[in-house]
Parts: C-alpha cells; structure tokens; sequence
C-alpha cells in the first residue's frame, strides 16, 4: 500500500524527451522545485526506468516534467497498479506536445508550473477506462487523425525513437562529421514518403454508438467522426457528427456514464495515443478517480 506523501516531500520525475526539447525550462523547473521543497530528481532512460521510479516513490509525491505523453504514462501506471486514487499527481509541461496539460488547467510556462506544485490544491477529475483496462484523460476521437495530422505524428515519434532522426541539431554531430555522414546514407536507403497530397481523406464510417445501453447512432446511418470526453459528475459527453449530403447535419449529443462504440474495424486516438483497428469498445467513466495539482485560482 503506498504511504501518504508529505506536502514537502516531492520525487521529481523528469522525462527525456523533455530534456531533449528544452532543457533550459527542464532547469528552472528543478531550481524552483528543489527551492521550496525537499526534491529527490529521478532521471529515468526510458518508460519501464520511469514506472519503476514512479512505483518506488516511497511517501514522496510525484512531479512530472514533461509533455503530455508523460503525464499519460503516469496515470496509466498508477491505474495500472491500482494506486491512482491515493496519489496527488502534479506536472511541470516541457516539449512540443502540452494541449491535454493545458485543457486541464495545467500552466505551461516552468516557473509558474512549478510554484503550482507547490502552492496549489488537488483537484479531483474524472477518467475514463475503456474495456482493455487503458485509461483517457482528455479526449477519444473517431476517426483519429487525418492523413496530414498522422504525417506529423509518424515524424515526431521517429524523431523520438529513431537514434539517427533524433540526433538532429545535436552538439555530437558537430564533433563526429562521420556520424552526419552516416545519417545522410540511412536517409538515402530508406523510401521516401509518399505525397502526402495523395493519400485520400477518410470517409464516413458505419458505426453504432451507445450510450448507457441507448443506441445514439446506428449502422444505417454513416457518421464523419465520434468523440467523448470525460465530462462534470461521473459522465462522459459524447457528439456524433453525421455524414451529410447537401447541407450540413446537426451533431448528436448526448451524456452517460458508459459508452460502447462498436462496427467494422476501427481506429481511435485516446489522447496522443492511437489505438486499433477494433470491432468494439466500451469506455467507462470513473468520478474523480486521479488527482492533480492545479493552481488555486483554477479550482
């Protein structure tokens, strides 16, 4: 069972990416926090580095530095363990991708991120957890991306994971010309991408979306896209934007507790994470199961 953390006891959590993005604000945010509290700073390489620290925090409480990516992580490995409700979450936003931080009222600049750490109260959110036991934050899309949006995301995982891509712009190529030598041959063997003018925008599918066991949408009639988010009192808020021919049709709107999307084979994206194909799945909404530090004045 973990112990309760202590206000002053803090496990500073500061992901990679985040050091490779920016490690200026990486530095401010570790000088504030080691400042008005007592901070043990973790470094971890990669995720199972990261869950590892996470679950051995001990009475300390986390505080993550990093993009939206990290802080899903967290969660999902707390709920993964069943420790997500006794553990106060905070997070200071370092990297490209902070759109959930911010949806959820996460200041994105490091000092006024870091003082809300310290300074600010928990606040309760709800989460939903869909069938196979992963968890969303923000926001379930259906479809999840254009071809344009799934371009970009394919290039910054590859800068992310790819030791040749992301070794761009750093201070080694400098030193070791033979290494840029080496990234321009792996460049040329591997096939270029195809134009991206050319990949066809996704068409309306055919799905039945339920909510609360009534059916919103059926098969019968096409849909353009799905979305549902975590909502105010244990529900989630659901739209369906029908196909429409001619003028443009209404959204459907609705609220519940579980909502089951189910059809041909289908992708989502929960979050950053794009998920699939799958024939169904059933998010459920749990009220106020995670905890996170916002400022006062956002609660």
């Amino acid at each position: 069972m973990t112990e309760v953390a202590t206000p002053d006891q803090l496990l500073v959590l500061i992901d990679p990416v985040a050091r490779r993005a920016d490690g200026e604000s990486v530095r401010i945010a570790k000088d504030v926090l080691s400042a008005g509290a007592t901070a043990k700073v973790s470094l971890p390489e990669g995720p199972e580095e990261f869950a590892r620290a996470l679950r051995r925090r001990g009475s300390r409480r986390p505080v993550l530095v990093g993009d939206d990516r990290a802080l899903l992580r967290a969660v999902s490995v707390l709920h993964r363990h069943r420790e997500l409700t006794g553990c106060a979450l905070s997070v200071v936003p370092v990297g490209r991708a902070l759109g959930l931080a911010r949806s959820l009222g996460v200041p994105t600049g490091a000092v006024a991120a870091a003082r809300a750490v310290l300074d600010g109260a928990e606040r309760r959110l709800d989460l939903l957890v869909d069938d196979s036991d992963g968890v969303v934050l923000g926001t379930v899309g259906i479809p999840p991306l254009g071809p344009r949006q799934q371009d970009a995301s394919a290039e910054a995982k590859e800068a992310e994971g790819d030791p040749v891509a992301g070794a761009v712009g750093h201070p080694s190529l400098v030193a070791r010309p033979w290494l840029r030598h080496c990234q321009s041959l792996v460049r040329t063997l591997v096939p270029a991408r195809p134009s991206r003018g050319t990949a066809p925008e996704p068409g309306p599918a055919r799905l039945r979306v339920e909510v609360d066991g009534v059916t919103l949408v059926d098969l019968d009639q096409p849909v353009q896209g799905v979305s549902l988010t975590p909502g105010a009192l244990g529900v989630a808020a659901v739209e369906v934007r029908p196909a429409s021919v001619g003028a443009e049709a209404s959204p459907l709107r609705a609220e519940g507790r579980t909502v089951t999307v189910s059809g041909a084979h289908f992708r989502y994206r929960a979050d950053a994470v794009v998920s699939g194909p799958v024939r169904t799945r059933t998010w459920t909404v749990r009220e106020g199961a995670w905890g996170l530090m916002l400022p006062v004045a956002a609660g």
